[in-house]
């Protein structure tokens, strides 16, 4: 049996570095999720822009702790997500 990995917090708020993702233009990427939804992320980017990343395309890393998150394994509503739904 798999065991799926479990993220019961919440990422608004959370620093990331985009890793990889399908657009590399969005590579490397550096900012701070402000918005999340069941497919999307919203980063508010050093510069003061806004970028919306789907999450199934990307693999992100967050700054603080260093843990590494394919968008694939977040795929579900935050709220459901944190509630381990």
């Amino acid at each position: 049996m798999i065991r799926k990995k479990i993220f019961p917090h919440e990422f608004i708020g959370k620093e990331i570095e985009i890793l990889n993702c399908k657009n590399q233009n969005n590579k490397r990427i550096k900012g701070k999720i402000v918005d999340e939804t069941k497919n999307t992320i919203t980063i508010n980017k050093k510069d003061g822009k806004k970028i919306i990343l789907m999450k199934n395309i990307i693999v992100f890393k967050l700054l603080d702790t260093g843990e590494t998150i394919s968008g694939k394994e977040i795929l579900r509503r935050p709220e459901d997500r944190i509630k381990g739904k």
